[in-house]
């Protein structure tokens, strides 16, 4: 199993990066129409002893694949196969767009990170809401009461203007929420321009009342909804996001998002220059993502919303040391680019082995 790594060297190291990812993405779909589909379930199911109950859903495992990875809801049973928890589509927008222009993905292979620029690559809220609408009907039928979760993340359309933005955001809610298992509004990625700035508070607070609104009506039952938020906050701001999350009701809050800052790199300056601008997303995030979860979990409290711990999480020790923070579920993504199909699963089996040691 620890031969990808080695197989990563040679086969996708040198490739167009989002060209080996598509690649990739494309054998792990094809793996679920083919025997090795049922196989890969059986071999890489987590134990029943990570069942972990959150957001009012039982989720097979803690650790969950981060959104980014699946942009349209193509392969999310596949996904699950491999061990993930919680796969987590998304970013889906409202209409269809193609993202920024290309080449928009760059590896940082020395920190075992990414810089990206996609800019919300997506379908559109129409054509990806059935198809996971198919995937949940699927995972129900082979996995029965215990199957994954499936959340699914929203942002703004790049060409809708900011002051219209929660009518854009509702337009991907109307569509998405009676399918997903649970709702994430994206106000953090630093890829379409003035997204962030949603993030203030005064923004924040009539978008997410209006789609947690629109999302319970359309649905017809409650879809547990999230905020992602951005690492680049100061504490301040994050102490803000916190104080929201309390006075809404709010059911979690996902932290963090990719950073714009290029500390602590080791790759050469030159060349982390000539990538331009984009998230950053890996190994290096590890710290900064650390200090905004325990951050958070200080000030919503151990009954407060759900804490989703996400970046520079490549291993088990990472999972462990964000659910002793404060975590009630850990997402990864960028590891799984340079550790391959068995990376959940091997993850999974550590953890396990961890409860088992326990008194």
């Amino acid at each position: 199993m620890r031969l990808y790594p080695a197989f990563f060297r040679v086969v996708f190291a040198g490739m167009d990066p989002e060209k080996a990812h598509r690649i990739g993405f494309d054998l792990i779909k094809l793996s679920a129409t083919t025997p090795a589909g049922p196989l890969m379930r059986r071999l890489m199911r987590p134990s029943p002893s990570l069942r972990v109950r959150a957001l009012g859903l039982d989720f097979p495992s803690p650790f969950g694949l981060a959104a980014g990875f699946d942009k349209e809801g193509s392969g999310i049973v596949a996904l699950t196969n491999m061990g993930f928890g919680h796969v987590e589509v998304g970013t889906v927008t409202g209409r269809a767009q193609p993202g920024n222009p290309k080449p928009r993905l760059f590896r940082l292979v020395e920190d075992r990170a990414v810089i990206n620029r996609m800019g919300f690559n997506n379908d559109g809220a129409a054509a990806v809401a059935p198809r996971v609408a198919r995937a949940r009907a699927a995972l129900r039928k082979t996995w029965g009461a215990g199957r994954p979760v499936i959340g699914v993340n929203i942002g703004k359309t790049k060409t809708v203007d900011l002051a219209d933005a929660v009518d854009d955001y509702l337009i991907s809610t109307r569509e998405l929420a009676p399918q997903a298992d649970y709702l994430v509004v994206n106000v953090s990625s630093p890829n379409t321009p003035g997204l962030r700035q949603l993030q203030n508070i005064d923004s924040l607070r009539p978008l997410l009342i209006a789609v947690r609104e629109t999302a319970d009506g359309a649905a017809g039952r409650h879809v547990p909804l999230l905020v992602k938020i951005a690492p680049d906050l100061t504490d301040a701001d994050v102490d803000d996001v916190a104080r929201l999350a309390l006075d809404l009701g709010l059911d979690g809050v996902i932290a963090t998002n990719t950073t714009i800052t290029r500390e602590n790199l080791v790759t050469d300056p030159h060349r982390v220059t000539a990538c331009g601008v984009g998230g950053l997303s890996g190994a290096p995030l590890r710290g900064r993502s650390l200090e905004v979860l325990k951050r958070l979990h200080s000030a919503l409290g151990a009954d407060g919303p759900v804490i989703i711990s996400v970046g520079g999480v490549e291993s088990a020790a990472d999972v462990r040391e964000r659910l002793a923070a404060g975590a009630t579920l850990v997402q990864g993504y960028t590891a799984f680019l340079y550790e391959g199909p068995f990376w959940a699963a091997r993850i999974n089996r550590q953890l396990a082995r961890t409860l088992k040691k326990k008194p």
